[in-house]
């Protein structure tokens, strides 16, 4: 190979995560490089976490933990390796003070030497039921600022999604990607192997005004209110136009990433089952609101914006509607049909 010939092969100005936050830093009067170097030890867990899952059959890390987390799910044995990955990173970062972790029941009180002035909720390893069939999965996480005065606690973890100050999550699929916003838009970076950095490969992500998929589990159609109903129904049997194709993964990072990248809806309704929703507030439906609001899309429960929530308890569930805003307000508006 000639020398023109490697040169073009290797990139030698290439834009690392890194690199990205610490030039959108420079943009922040005032900014300390917390956030950056908490943002470098999220990234470090989430390689961590895709080494796991990409070698879990020959490790034997597939097949269940034999234990149960807070939402009484069954805990899979890389669950468990993914929790303890991030949260020994984000501890060890001395940019933290509290974590929320889908798998633990409490809020995590960083050691008082070790601790910073951000709070992390994340989930770890959504998804981890289809590992064994190697279906797409992913972590999910979302930062905000310790509120309180003196010892943080409780409150600060439960905070609304407006108090974001970055969020996102990682696909671990036939790439591993990270799809990251600190409040300036939305972008994506894939990892390269060959020299373990995550490299920008999509700059400020836009989600189209109107798609042409829906995401909805419809193994629970029975229980679905007649809204959603009506919605669905509207999807599969225009009046004119062609239907909508339907896409559902049951791996939220999966679904919403497609929801992102090709426009179109993702649902999943509180119902008869679940009235109160089954996807989680803090580490599942405000970090997914953020990114989708940030890429210009609508993120609801139905009757109100997602982020706007005030928590009250660390595993709180709700409904959510997030997607492409003419799709999103399509399905807002059956709502408000079927409550007049």
């Amino acid at each position: 190979m000639s020398q023109q010939q490697q040169q073009r092969s290797v990139d030698t100005d290439t834009m690392t995560l890194t690199r990205f936050v610490l030039t959108e830093q420079k943009k922040v009067p005032g900014a300390t490089g917390e956030l950056t170097q908490l943002l470098n030890a999220m990234c470090t867990a989430i390689k961590a976490v895709s080494t796991a899952v990409r070698k879990a059959g020959i490790a034997k890390l597939h097949g269940m933990a034999g234990a149960s987390n807070i939402q009484g799910e069954d805990q899979h044995k890389i669950d468990v390796i993914a929790n303890k990955l991030f949260i020994n990173m984000l501890r060890s970062s001395y940019t933290t003070c509290v974590l929320v972790s889908e798998e633990n029941e409490n809020i995590i009180e960083v050691e008082t030497d070790h601790q910073g002035k951000y709070v992390v909720s994340f989930d770890p390893l959504d998804g981890s039921s289809n590992i064994d069939c190697l279906v797409s999965i992913g972590s999910i996480f979302s930062i905000v600022k310790k509120k309180s005065e003196g010892q943080p606690g409780l409150p600060d973890a439960l905070q609304p999604g407006n108090q974001i100050v970055a969020a996102g999550y990682a696909l671990y699929g036939s790439a591993t990607m990270v799809m990251l916003s600190t409040g300036q838009g939305v972008n994506g970076f894939m990892l390269d192997p060959s020299i373990g950095e995550f490299l920008l490969t999509e700059r400020n992500v836009k989600i189209k005004p109107r798609g042409k998929y829906y995401s909805i589990n419809e193994g629970y159609s029975q229980y679905w209110d007649e809204a959603t109903k009506e919605y669905v129904n509207m999807k599969k049997f225009p009046k004119e136009g062609n239907p909508y194709n339907a896409r559902y993964i049951g791996s939220m990072v999966a679904d919403v990433h497609r929801t992102i990248m090709y426009g179109g809806i993702f649902v999943y309704p509180a119902h008869k089952k679940a009235p109160k929703g089954k996807l989680r507030l803090l580490y599942e439906c405000n970090p997914m609101a953020y990114l989708v609001e940030q890429s210009g899309g609508i993120a609801s429960t139905g009757t109100k914006r997602v982020l706007d929530i005030e928590p009250e308890s660390i595993h709180e569930r709700v409904p959510i509607v997030l997607g492409s805003p003419e799709d999103v307000n399509e399905y807002l508006e059956c709502v408000k049909r079927h409550q007049s």
